[in-house]
């Protein structure tokens, strides 16, 4: 099976776990971040297969959380959180097909919180409320896609000036001179256990963390004009942290390590859901322009390391191995970022968490080798 074969496979194997009247126990929660992924790269599948259960499945889920006046069913915009944003990337594919106005008006209300977000000195959104000064790898994702998005759907192109700002300014922050990677957060008020008190630097490169940065990057761009300003600004950070990553990518496998740059360290594990999400972005990262050819190879073999190492079928359909459960920082009971911290998180099994990266990469792996067919097509004729 190609990228997209596999994708569609793990997406049914998914879908067949609804009840029936069709709903996920898991999507059917609460409004949230790996919901809001997870009906992303189904989404995906069905734009790329055009098969409209697919879309519908989308929409069911949506539907149960969009009002018909546009608010949005257990989401408070006062918890200012830049998690609740993410869910928000599926208003528009649905917006685009339907015409439904509910789900322009709950873009608008979610663009209004990040308008009042609470910010660093130097602008930067807080992760969330609770988190005061703290900037984490994981909010760049949740929310600078969508401001992207909707900069260029309502012509409001300011949003992009403001993606371009956050984007630019935790890479700064977080990035290690040495190896290139990117610690998982930040604290400007240097007042939590797990920063470094010089620097306000979480101490380790966490896979995940740099996972949803690296998504942030290639998802965004998809919707910055040629001239923006800081285009070529942020396509060059996405090319040096590509190389970075490649770097510390296992030679053998192709998969990436929990803790990126420990991988020879006792209790350290090749880990699914930032694998996933370095192959997606890479992968989509060239296809597009955004990274130079010289990575395609990292993606492909990621991508079969995955299928290799942590997939496997039965007669149930298409499983996936070695997902971290979660991971944060501060919190009760504290989270202090060291790196038996990260090493002691649960790992498990089929969570939507690696299940929505490895989709996405099947899909953008499969759009990465059809653009590339047809490239040698044109240079035959």
């Amino acid at each position: 099976m190609d990228g997209l074969q596999w994708a569609v496979q793990t997406a049914e194997t998914f879908m067949s776990a609804s009840d029936l009247q069709g709903y996920h126990p898991e999507l059917a929660k609460r409004w949230a971040y790996v919901p809001g992924m997870m009906l992303l790269s189904i989404g995906r599948v069905w734009e790329q297969t055009g098969e409209a259960k697919y879309f519908d499945y989308m929409k069911k889920h949506m539907d149960l959380f969009v009002e018909p006046g546009g608010a949005i069913r257990t989401y408070v915009l006062e918890e200012y959180n830049l998690d609740q944003i993410n869910q928000g990337k599926v208003l528009f594919p649905l917006l685009r097909q339907t015409g439904e106005t509910r789900y322009e008006k709950a873009a608008h209300l979610l663009a209004a919180q990040l308008r009042g977000h609470p910010r660093t000195s130097e602008g930067g959104f807080w992760h969330k409320k609770i988190y005061p000064f703290q900037m984490w790898l994981d909010g760049l994702y949740m929310s600078s896609p969508f401001l992207a998005q909707y900069a260029q759907t309502f012509g409001q192109p300011e949003w992009l000036d403001e993606v371009s700002r956050q984007l630019l300014l935790v890479e700064k922050q977080t990035r290690d001179p040495v190896t290139g990677l990117l610690v998982h957060a930040w604290d400007e008020s240097r007042e939590q256990r797990w920063c470094n008190p010089d620097t306000g630097k979480s101490l380790h490169f966490w896979s995940r963390a740099m996972g949803w940065y690296t998504m942030a990057i290639v998802d965004a761009l998809e919707h910055f004009p040629a001239d923006h300003p800081k285009r070529g600004t942020i396509v060059g950070i996405f090319e040096r942290m590509a190389g970075a990553l490649v770097r510390v990518q296992e030679a053998e496998s192709g998969l990436w390590y929990q803790v990126l740059d420990m991988g020879q360290k006792e209790g350290n594990y090749l880990e699914a859901s930032g694998t996933g999400m370095f192959t997606y972005a890479i992968a989509k990262g060239v296809r597009l322009g955004y990274l130079s050819p010289k990575f395609k190879p990292a993606a492909v073999k990621s991508y079969q390391g995955m299928l290799e190492r942590l997939v496997e079928t039965d007669e149930t359909g298409v499983h996936l191995n070695q997902i971290c459960h979660g991971a944060g920082l501060g919190g009760t009971p504290y989270r202090d970022g060291s790196y038996s911290y990260y090493i002691g998180e649960k790992v498990v099994r089929d969570a939507m968490m690696g299940l929505a990266p490895f989709i996405l990469a099947g899909v953008e792996i499969h759009r990465l080798r059809e653009t590339e067919s047809r490239t040698q097509l044109q240079h035959r004729s």
